[in-house]
């Protein structure tokens, strides 16, 4: 795949996260429409606070602004056909699929720990797997960033020449 087809993927990868994450926020907001009844119980309360953060944060802003505007303008900007890790970047898009339904799958089980893992709801001990399934999406997603930052220095350090403008760095 070139960069400009991976572009669009993580550009449709960002706003199906973003659709889940407007999705589950919109449900959290609609629980607080009547004060006397609860569309949502309070223990599904507190799981469903943490999936829309971490939906908008890290499969919505960072696909869309790093993976989607990087892979399909950046090499634009050096003046190449390409990335210097085609397989590398295709990758990273990859591994963003199985991150998205790991972090639905935690709300399955359950992840109720609010999007920034702070305590009390941290500390809390939860007997399912979903936390686990919470923190294996986040290290998938963190292992496709780093995989698409790795392809984007190599492109630059093997391009340097004249004709890198000093507006990539």
């Amino acid at each position: 795949l070139d960069h400009k087809r991976i572009g669009v993927l993580y550009f449709s990868l960002g706003f199906w996260g973003g659709f889940i994450g407007l999705g589950l926020s919109f449900l959290i907001r609609l629980n607080f429409w009547d004060p006397f009844y609860n569309l949502i119980p309070p223990g599904v309360y507190n799981c469903l606070i943490t999936p829309p953060g971490i939906a908008k944060i890290f499969f919505f802003w960072i696909p869309v602004l790093i993976g989607g505007f990087g892979n399909y303008f950046f090499p634009f900007f050096l003046g190449l056909d390409d990335l210097v890790l085609p397989r590398l970047n295709s990758l990273s898009v990859w591994l963003m699929v199985p991150s998205m339904f790991y972090m639905e799958l935690s709300l399955l089980y359950g992840a109720g720990v609010g999007w920034t893992f702070y305590p009390p709801l941290s500390i809390q001990g939860y007997n399912g797997v979903g936390v686990d399934c919470l923190m294996f999406s986040l290290h998938l997603a963190g292992v496709s960033s780093l995989l698409g930052s790795v392809n984007f220095i190599a492109t630059i350090l093997m391009n340097l020449s004249s004709r890198v403008s000093v507006v990539i760095w």
